[in-house]
């Protein structure tokens, strides 16, 4: 029985991941255990062409608020570059890798957040076309998506890549890893900071409100928890620029900081 595993990297990891990370994606697919499916983001490379076009762009608890020309270089740097170098790679890497963005053949189907009025065209999705995903899967690629929603009435929206993969993890019941360039979680402890290898919803709940947890991992972390609470196995933070970091942790070897229910749950597995 094959597993689904959602890989998912930011723009500020793009551009450092190694060749090896790519081609550790590929033996996985080609390994017939997992099946890995890629959600990217692109933030800096958004944030670097929106100064560029002189377009202003703020961010409001680590979401970028969404203009109609904001949205106009989102989908353009997402869905354009972004997504076919990835894609790029994944060839480079010896691997067969289809690209798609979240509006293609209604894959991510979005509507606005609560907080649109602040922050614009930002989405949250209310369905996935996870027929589309496996459609790509049979054909033998590795699908790689680009978080970019389409609504009913065709209004496109930008939506964060953390959220992204969490509703597409959700609806193939796959597992979820999120790429990063720190080793997990962190938190301070005798003035050095050290690594959580598990943390559960409650403790990173608890982190938020501390701001232990901020800026960009904020997305990350509520979106791993809304995943466990909607049949994610399994989410994981790991660092890809570490060596064998997604292989060892496919391997269910301790790396990175998982994201767990509640310990009595985890324990009990």
């Amino acid at each position: 029985m094959m597993k689904y595993i959602v890989i998912k990297w930011g723009g500020s990891v793009l551009e450092k991941l190694p060749k090896s990370f790519y081609q550790d994606v590929v033996s996985l697919h080609q390994s017939g255990e997992w099946t890995p499916i890629i959600v990217h983001g692109g933030g800096p490379l958004i944030t670097e062409l929106l100064q560029k076009l002189n377009v202003e762009t703020t961010f409001i608890n680590g979401l970028r608020v969404t203009s109609q020309p904001v949205l106009d270089i989102v989908e353009m740097v997402l869905s354009g570059a972004v997504n076919k170098q990835v894609v790029r790679k994944i060839l480079e890497a010896g691997g067969n890798a289809f690209g798609i963005s979240g509006v293609d053949g209604g894959l991510l189907q979005a509507k606005p957040t609560e907080a649109s009025d602040t922050l614009g065209f930002v989405g949250e999705v209310v369905n996935v076309n996870h027929k589309l995903i496996e459609g790509v899967i049979n054909q033998g690629y590795i699908p790689v998506i680009s978080p970019v929603g389409i609504g009913e009435d065709g209004q496109r929206y930008n939506i964060n890549g953390d959220v992204a993969a969490s509703a597409i993890a959700k609806s193939l019941g796959a597992n979820l890893c999120f790429i990063s360039d720190i080793p997990g979680i962190l938190v301070e402890k005798d003035g050095q900071k050290i690594k959580l290898t598990k943390a559960t919803k409650k403790e990173v709940e608890e982190l938020i409100d501390n701001q232990t947890i901020w800026g960009g991992m904020i997305p990350k972390v509520k979106a791993a928890i809304d995943g466990l609470v909607h049949n994610i196995p399994e989410v994981g933070i790991i660092n890809g620029l570490e060596e064998n970091s997604l292989i060892d942790y496919t391997n269910g070897n301790e790396v990175g900081t998982k994201i767990v229910l509640d310990e009595v749950f985890s324990n009990g597995k």
